[in-house]
């Protein structure tokens, strides 16, 4: 019989493998995605400090439920953008969390430039 090893296990094989490179600090935090079925999680993390500055995701309160998952990431990438600018922050180290970088993963990075966050 055939073993297949779950999706999820490979995408932590491959978080591990870009977090080696990638350290957030103060002045360059880290984006940290999450995306499950049906909401997008985003953490900006000083990883120097061990802190979470600025948090977004679709489960706040103010989406509406009619969205799809490629708008609701779209949504999550602009407040989090507003969220950075009222701290001060524009620059940031994107860690996709091992997804690949297409759909939702993409149409919140997306929306996070065209507000103006350099990648």
């Amino acid at each position: 019989m055939i073993n297949k090893i779950s999706r999820n296990f490979l995408r932590q094989k491959r978080h591990a493998r870009l977090r080696k490179h990638l350290s957030g600090t103060a002045e360059l935090p880290r984006l940290s995605v999450f995306r499950s079925l049906r909401h997008v999680y985003v953490q900006l993390i000083d990883d120097v400090a061990g802190h979470t500055l600025v948090s977004a995701s679709s489960f706040e309160k103010g989406f509406e439920e009619g969205l799809t998952m490629t708008e609701k990431a779209k949504k999550v990438g602009a407040i989090m953008a507003e969220r950075m600018k009222e701290k001060g922050i524009n620059q940031l180290v994107f860690d996709r969390g091992g997804y690949k970088y297409h759909g939702r993963i993409a149409a919140l990075a997306d929306s996070m430039r065209e507000a103006g966050i350099q990648f």
